[in-house]
């Protein structure tokens, strides 16, 4: 199966489990709906939120062209990626995961959305410092040291 499928195929199930079923559990068991009009918070929402996705694709394209995998933890990439979203920080599908529920959380003004991104953060820090980053270091060794010295886990350099 080629790289492209794989990924795209990564990104639907991630995205549609985490990004828009959880979320949509989470509306539906509080008892949130749409908003009737279009304010101040729906559109930062839609705002951020976008932001988020076009982070998120940003890095599963990076990962399929460059690392010739996917961010899948089952199929990772076969060279570090250190171009397109990952020259600014080492973790930015996470970040524009928690971007994408944060656009949600706003435009449906929901609290347990915003838990829920905050649980997602917490999450995925974890995840990055006990598996991600010993195994990219075991991967990539001096290459993945040297990146991790250039570049910070979730804030870019100013």
């Amino acid at each position: 199966m080629s790289v492209i499928v794989r990924a795209v195929t990564y990104a639907v199930l991630f995205i549609g489990f985490m990004l828009i079923y959880v979320p949509n559990r989470l509306l539906s068991w509080s008892g949130i709906v749409r908003p009737a009009a279009m304010n101040a918070p729906q559109i930062a929402g839609m705002i951020v939120g976008a932001a988020g996705v076009v982070i998120a694709l940003w890095c599963v394209a990076t990962f399929a062209r460059i690392g010739k995998g996917t961010p899948a933890p089952f199929d990772p990439p076969r060279r570090l990626v250190i171009r397109g979203p990952y020259r600014f920080v080492r973790n930015p599908m996470y970040i524009g995961a928690v971007l994408a529920l944060a656009g949600a959380a706003l435009f449906y003004e929901s609290i347990p959305l915003l838990a829920y991104a905050v649980l997602f953060l917490i999450a995925s820090h974890v995840f990055v410092v006990w598996y991600e980053e010993p195994t990219l270091r075991r991967t990539f060794g001096e290459e993945y040291d040297t990146y991790c010295h250039q570049v910070r886990r979730w804030w870019p350099r100013v």
